[in-house]
């Protein structure tokens, strides 16, 4: 397949926001890491940022320019949100029913990250998906003037997620380093058991022992095929491997009964214990939710699953507003 890949602005004076990091860093720090990736899997790439410009209209057309002369079957622009350093989290824009089933699939392997999933969104309004001729998407990788995005974000794993959305695998080897410098130790990411916000650095998460996950499998009250609790043992037997495998069927990961990094990735996102409201949340924690409250676990905040939200608050003497804030993520998994 060939993509047309824009690293948003980086083209004097089109240039990029800034907040507690750079626009212009970053989209040229994943961008040419989703463009590696995406050679190093077979397809080819278009680089679709221009080298210089007198104007910003000028930039945007040059890049939509060398999209449609390259014919690429897909365009895909990477960029960065700012605003006012409390927003945060992902959003995708696309025009074109194949580009927001495209954008879908990118936005839910970002948000498996840890970001707030602000939704697929339409990109009518936006000069480089207006003016191609192919399929394509905007992408607003999270927020750099957000401390919370910031603390998540890490250029390997969002190009990782980029190229999973987008083609539906990951190149498995990082962009080649400068000689002799290391490569960075990724950012801290949330682990079960710690209170809200609280993270532990790389080398102490890689601990995915079976005992972690029976723990947090317990506290999430995800029981064995005999829906009992498990023995926090440390052995994976088959009680453990039959709750994994229903915690999978329940949030729609591949149903294997072995924890890999897909399954704790969710695991992660629910215990992270964001507020949800209404359908500002990805599929994973929505369907978990749609689980515990008695809704049919597909993943869609709809009225049938707001109604019961509302119920397991009543029940809980919480207020029924249908918002999953920390009193309700409390009486769901303390």
């Amino acid at each position: 397949m060939k993509y047309g890949i824009d690293i948003g602005h980086n083209c004097p004076p089109d240039g990029g926001a800034e907040g507690i990091k750079s626009e212009n860093k970053l989209t040229m720090e994943v961008g040419n890491k989703v463009i590696a990736k995406l050679e190093s899997l077979g397809h080819t790439v278009i680089t679709c940022k221009p080298n210089s410009a007198n104007t910003v209209n000028q930039s945007l057309g040059s890049r939509c320019e060398k999209a449609n002369s390259n014919r690429v079957d897909f365009f895909v622009s990477i960029h960065f949100n700012a605003f006012n350093g409390q927003a945060n989290g992902t959003e995708v824009f696309a025009i074109s029913d194949a580009g927001k089933k495209t954008a879908k699939s990118v936005l839910d392997e970002i948000v498996k990250l840890g970001f707030f999933n602000r939704g697929v969104k339409s990109g009518s309004h936006l000069y480089v998906l207006k003016r191609t001729n192919m399929p394509g998407i905007l992408i607003e990788g999270c927020f750099i003037d957000s401390a919370k995005d910031m603390q998540i974000y890490d250029g390997e794993a969002m190009a990782n997620a980029i190229v999973a959305g987008l083609t539906g695998k990951v190149a498995s080897t990082p962009v080649n380093p400068a000689p002799n410098v290391p490569i960075p130790i990724p950012i801290p990411i949330p682990v079960p058991n710690a209170p809200v916000n609280t993270v532990i650095d790389e080398e102490q998460n890689k601990d995915k022992s079976i005992l972690r996950l029976q723990q947090a499998l317990n506290r999430l009250k995800i029981t064995d095929k005999n829906n009992k609790p498990l023995v926090e043992d440390n052995g994976m037997g088959q009680a453990t491997s039959s709750a994994t495998e229903k915690f999978q069927r329940i949030t729609g990961v591949l149903p294997t009964g072995i924890a890999g990094n897909t399954t704790w990735d969710a695991i992660n996102q629910i215990l992270a214990k964001r507020v949800i409201q209404g359908t500002h949340a990805s599929g994973v924690i929505i369907r978990y939710l749609q689980y515990r409250v008695g809704a049919t676990p597909d993943g869609i905040y709809g009225s049938q699953t707001e109604a019961a939200i509302k119920k397991f608050q009543q029940q809980n003497g919480l207020t029924a507003d249908a918002i999953v804030g920390a009193m309700s993520w409390q009486k769901l998994i303390g």
